[in-house]
């Protein structure tokens, strides 16, 4: 049975993102979970306080460990670090999962403003992963970052989408939610054309993770057999669940309901 998924990322303690939100999104939409942990982050609703890095080597000895055994149908890439994790993650990825679907969110900055991956490391990630990618899931600032254009309309949302389409990915899900409005756009390209994906802008600051949480539903989606855009319908209808849904936990931007999925009988017996 497919479903298996290597996460490829970093921790964070307060559970919302990360390592903890792929592993929660995974498990809640059926599949299996495992992980290769890139750097240690102390970190809440309020913010990243610090951050410890895992080396190179080791972030690779993980990946290996997987999938010589446990294997992989997708593998979901998140915060990397600097460039010689990029560089270690990509040479395994070539050597050990060529032809397994690869689905990337570039990480660069945490929502609270902390570096989560530095100017050398992006540039590795421009030209050694994002080529390489089943679909690419940046955010608009993220976005900006990869092309070097000032994102403020669809219009200039789908001249970005193209720009990082012409760099080797096979789609680019543009994700539009840090434009202003009542109505949050995402902008999926591909091989097959452009399509446009409106939904009505949820009043919360509970979206800790989001990022996190759509890139690995997707990355779950491929390896179950789902089409790309099957997967990315499905991964954005979980999404918004998991915000409309979100608990409320912190002072800060809090964490989603991953587990709105997960149905308890509470009966005796």
């Amino acid at each position: 049975m497919k479903g298996r998924v290597l996460v490829v990322a970093g921790s964070d303690s307060s559970g919302g993102a990360g390592i903890q939100a792929d592993i929660k999104t995974v498990t809640a939409l059926g599949g299996y979970a495992a992980t290769a942990i890139t750097a240690l982050t102390a970190q809440n609703s309020l913010g990243v306080s610090a951050v410890l890095p895992v080396p190179a080597d080791f972030v690779t000895e993980q990946m290996t460990a997987v999938l010589s055994d446990i294997g992989a149908d997708a593998v979901k890439i998140g915060m990397l670090g600097d460039a010689a994790v990029v560089e270690a993650v990509a040479l395994c990825l070539d050597r050990e999962a060529a032809h397994i679907p690869l689905v990337v969110d570039p990480v660069m900055v945490a929502k609270g403003g902390q570096a989560l991956l530095d100017g050398d490391g992006v540039s590795a990630l421009k030209s050694l992963l994002i080529g390489q990618a089943a679909i690419v899931t940046p955010n608009l600032p993220e976005a900006e970052v990869l092309t070097d254009l000032v994102i403020g309309s669809l219009e200039a949302m789908e001249e970005a989408a193209w720009a990082i389409l012409e760099t080797g990915a096979q789609a680019v899900l543009l994700k539009g939610g840090h434009l202003d409005g009542e109505t949050v756009t995402d902008v999926l390209v591909s091989a097959e054309g452009a399509e446009v994906f409106e939904v009505p802008r949820i009043e919360t600051k509970h979206t800790h993770g989001t990022g996190c949480t759509l890139a690995s539903s997707i990355a779950t989606g491929l390896a179950q057999g789902l089409d790309l855009r099957q997967s990315v319908l499905r991964g954005r209808a979980y999404v918004l669940e998991a915000i409309r849904t979100a608990p409320g936990f912190g002072a800060g931007q809090g964490p989603l309901n991953h587990g709105h999925t997960v149905k308890l009988d509470h009966r005796d017996g």
